[in-house]
């Protein structure tokens, strides 16, 4: 894809964290790209595999670094989840996301011999007692559902590790296959999609995970744009096996 054929673009799909901005720090002229979209009457959907924090706490961050958002323009996980689970018929959950998202999930009942073992992130609260503990939930019948299943994600000093160790860890000493929600889940690309009311040709996905991003969305059909900012690292993004329709150095270099 070339950059003048971003003009005829109808509607973005795009990555929070290391697009937009880096932990509590907004990426240079990421806010008059937004305002550049917003004059342009082109629709942005937020499309972010964060579980600890709700569409309202995300907008009210981005707002603070200048950002013009809307709670109403994010795409969590959190919310895709629990449609998953609804859809599945579960009725009683082990839920293990932050405190902040659980009325997410008030619909279901916690159970200590739950349907499906529910894993989002609780940061330093991982721990071998716990890990055993689902363990042992999965290997009595209970579904693994991950909210996501990322490897890392950028923060101000590095690099971080994310929940995907857990997930990977609990599908191999059960012999079972995590249900993974978030991207590159063709489900919340889609989720996204049917809430901008768009075809797959009339949108791109933006973002800084070569396949979480860019891969995730080119399985659904939907052309992907990597920024050099956030995660991007050249060598080993080179080596994913992913092609971006497009690289731009940065959200502020959009059209």
């Amino acid at each position: 894809m070339e950059r003048h054929q971003l003009d005829a673009i109808k509607g973005l799909l795009t990555d929070m964290d290391g697009v937009w901005f880096v932990g509590d720090a907004p990426v240079p002229g990421a806010a008059d790209a937004l305002a550049r979209l917003r004059a342009r009457g082109i629709p942005v959907r937020f499309v972010t595999n964060t579980t600890t924090r709700t569409g309202d706490e995300l907008a009210a961050k981005m707002r603070r670094m200048g950002l013009d958002v809307h709670a109403d323009e994010f795409v969590t996980t959190p919310v895709a989840t629990v449609r998953y689970l609804a859809e599945r018929g579960v009725e009683s959950i082990r839920l293990v996301v932050a405190d902040s998202v659980r009325p997410v999930f008030a619909r279901f009942r916690e159970s200590p011999r739950p349907d499906a073992v529910v894993i989002g992130d609780v940061g330093r609260q991982w721990n071998y007692d716990l890990l055993n503990e689902l363990f042992r939930l999965v290997m009595d019948g209970a579904e693994i559902v991950a909210l996501h299943k990322g490897r890392y994600w950028q923060v101000e000093d590095g690099l971080n590790m994310d929940i995907g160790a857990f997930v990977a860890g609990l599908e191999f000493t059960t012999g079972k296959t995590a249900t993974v929600i978030g991207k590159p889940s063709t489900a919340m690309f889609e989720a996204a999609l049917q809430g901008l009311g768009l075809a797959r040709d009339d949108v791109v996905m933006v973002g800084d995970d070569i396949r979480q991003d860019v891969g995730g969305a080119q399985a659904a059909g939907i052309r992907g744009v990597l920024v050099k900012t956030g995660k991007y690292r050249d060598e080993r993004d080179a080596r994913s096996g992913v092609r971006p329709d497009l690289i731009l150095d940065s959200i502020a270099d959009l059209p």
